[in-house]
């Protein structure tokens, strides 16, 4: 899955550096279903007291499984959603994205939701084909 860059965004990108705010922009028109799961995430955490948030709920379709893989599997779009949105990022499985407080990739309660236990703890047959 690619990201729909518009032209005007394109030949900016071939002069040279891009704002992140388009890109960001074009992360969110090219991927809807990812870029509002995270800004979900982002508000839940921003607006409470825990550690993090999380998201348990498969996609509806194979068309947004993919926006959140993509989303996820490109550290440009990646760290650039965590700019923008003041938060970090982790991944689990096929949906279970996690929004954190930044600097929380030195705490425990990260370290714990990035390990190879809570890796295998969150695995079940439904996700083998996701």
């Amino acid at each position: 899955m690619s990201l729909d860059v518009s032209p005007t965004l394109l030949a900016e990108a071939e002069q040279g550096d891009i704002r992140e705010e388009d890109f960001v922009d074009t992360v969110r028109t090219s991927l809807p279903y990812a870029y509002d799961l995270i800004a979900s995430l982002a508000t839940d955490l921003h607006d409470g007291q825990a550690d993090f948030t999380d998201n348990q709920t498969p996609p509806p379709s194979e068309q947004e499984r993919g926006q959140l893989l993509r989303a996820l599997a490109s550290d440009a779009i990646r760290t650039s959603l965590e700019r923008h949105f003041g938060i970090t990022l982790a991944f689990q499985n096929c949906h279970r994205v996690a929004a954190f407080r930044p600097g929380s990739r030195d705490g425990e309660t990260y370290a714990r939701f990035t390990s190879v236990r809570s890796q295998i703890l969150n695995q079940s047959p439904e996700f083998r084909d996701c």
